[in-house]
């Protein structure tokens, strides 16, 4: 069944936020997947069914701190493998598609059993869900799109190359952080959202390698993310993702794809609606068991 709605400003969402704190004062814990050449950190909070969370181009896990915390505490098994090039992950850099950055996701949930998992992806992030989700699909029972950029732009949309720019420099250290907030407002955070929370947790080889893996990985590749259900976790503001573009995924592949708007947010939308996005991916996995 199709569901297409927007979060208005619930009150379930503001308390799960208030209650977060507690959570993340709970252990989590760390180790190593380790598969040929290649040594993937993860981060692993609660018990209950897997949801992984991968991360923006060009930055880490630590981004999913208040996320993690609110999953996991409703109940579920959460996994946060950093990138290679982050944390104490590595691995080649060089002469990859999205193909790798999935093997990396298979390893870490066969390490836990094989799921299935549920993987949710932010941004980039969500290129290596849905490639994950073509290429071992008992592996994936759901896939959660957060912040994705429309498939093509429209016809006559003139601000690509200012967006591309913006994100390009927003990462950049060698700017101030002055000249970078204005990037960061500009491409990631709505109108009077706190862009500071995203001067740090950038990793410019990983944006490098991530970046090139994108480009020599064809869309059509993982565009469809297989067969699996997906959550479209929209920000109502989000440049990459215009609203006469919203409804593309369902028109696409039908009743498979779930959409939800979030206000107040753009691109960020993690940092911006932490509580709205819990609730959002919490209701989506517990309306499908």
């Amino acid at each position: 069944m199709l569901v297409n709605f927007r979060i208005g400003l619930l009150l379930p969402a503001v308390l799960a936020l208030l209650a977060l704190p507690a959570v993340t004062a709970q252990a989590s814990e760390r180790y190593i997947v380790a598969y040929a050449d290649v040594r993937i950190e993860v981060v692993a909070e609660g018990a209950g069914p897997l949801v992984m969370l991968l991360p923006s181009r060009g930055r880490d896990s630590e981004d999913f701190d208040i996320l993690a915390a609110g999953i996991a505490r409703s109940g579920f098994r959460v996994l946060r493998p950093q990138p290679r090039g982050a944390g104490r992950s590595v691995g080649p850099m060089k002469g990859l598609s999205l193909h790798d950055f999935a093997r990396d996701v298979a390893a870490v949930i066969r390490h836990e059993g094989g799921g299935p998992a549920v993987i949710a992806g932010h941004a980039f992030g969500n290129w290596v869900a849905r490639m994950s989700a073509v290429d071992t699909p008992d592996l994936v029972r759901g896939v959660i799109i957060i912040a994705a950029a429309a498939k093509a732009y429209p016809n006559g949309f003139a601000g690509a190359r200012e967006l591309s720019d913006a994100v390009r420099k927003s990462g950049d250290p060698e700017l101030g952080d002055a000249e970078r907030l204005k990037y960061l407002r500009l491409a990631f955070f709505a109108p009077g959202n706190d862009a500071s929370a995203w001067l740090k947790g950038w990793h410019p080889e990983v944006d490098e390698s991530q970046f090139a893996a994108g480009r020599a990985t064809r869309q059509s590749e993982w565009w469809s993310g297989g067969r699996a259900p997906m959550l479209d976790l929209q920000a109502a503001q989000d440049p990459f993702k215009p609203r006469e573009m919203m409804n593309e995924m369902t028109v696409e592949f039908g009743d498979r794809v779930s959409i939800v708007v979030i206000p107040n947010a753009s691109h960020a939308l993690i940092p911006e609606q932490p509580a709205a996005v819990v609730d959002a991916i919490v209701n989506w996995i517990r309306q499908r068991n």
